[in-house]
């Protein structure tokens, strides 16, 4: 039953995301253009690490594209609270798992297809990345989404107005991103930096991808990045499930 369920949830909103063609590529927008106007200001610049600048820059896009987008996905329960849709579903025998696992499973579906027209418009740019390397990123970045968007719709059954999610979504994003080292390595800085940076999680995915686009695969890296995915998105999504649980989503 809980598959099924979970069929049904994913489908519902998989349809909804894909009538909305508009916001389905705008999603996308941010990371392309750090691509198109940033990208080239790093070409042959030594950043630190193997590979080309859009081996070090593309992998962090990738997960920006996941940080920001998946944060922001409770917006939707917020905009369903206010329309009754949640109450409706309350009265139905659909597992609440499911109605979590739906709906992320759909976010990770939508994240996936943005993933790979960035790769796409990065290959035009000059990336030159191991095929393999390509589709770990493409499962980090799914990894990534399930997590924060379990994490985004819990917090969204918490608050009641747009007003009180979005700047508590914006105080959490914007140092993940400028201390996981997504846009640059944080090797490129200070010791104490680059010391307190690995206390974020995201530090470790990103470390991970890199590695994977330089064709490395069997390194302290990557298994640091796979523990530390794994091992949030079990965590997120046990507590996005208790909210939904509670909440009686």
């Amino acid at each position: 039953m809980l598959l099924h369920d979970t069929g049904l949830i994913y489908g519902r909103y998989l349809r909804q995301s894909l009538r909305s063609r508009f916001a389905l590529l705008f999603g996308v927008l941010m990371p392309l253009l750090y691509l198109l106007f940033f990208g080239p200001l790093l070409t042959d610049l030594p950043l630190g690490g193997r590979g080309s600048s859009w081996q070090v820059l593309v992998p962090g896009l990738l997960l920006q594209l996941g940080l920001f987008g998946a944060s922001f996905a409770g917006f939707s329960i917020i905009i369903e609270n206010s329309q009754g849709v949640v109450e409706r579903m309350r009265v139905t025998p659909v597992s609440r798992l499911a109605l979590l696992l739906g709906r992320v499973l759909r976010d990770a579906t939508v994240f996936a297809f943005q993933a790979v027209l960035l790769v796409l418009a990065a290959l035009v740019m000059g990336l030159r990345a191991p095929l393999p390397g390509v589709l770990i990123g493409f499962a980090f970045v799914a990894l990534l989404t399930v997590s924060l968007a379990s994490l985004s719709y819990a917090l969204a059954m918490k608050v009641r107005t747009p007003q009180e999610f979005g700047p508590t979504i914006n105080a959490l994003t914007m140092p993940s991103m400028l201390l996981s080292g997504l846009m640059l390595p944080m090797t490129l800085g200070p010791a104490w930096l680059d010391v307190f940076s690995h206390l974020m999680p995201f530090r470790y995915l990103v470390d991970a991808v890199r590695d994977a686009y330089v064709g490395s695969y069997a390194t302290a890296h990557m298994l640091y990045g796979v523990l530390v995915a794994l091992g949030f998105t079990a965590l997120a999504v046990t507590v996005g499930t208790r909210v939904f649980r509670t909440a009686g989503a």
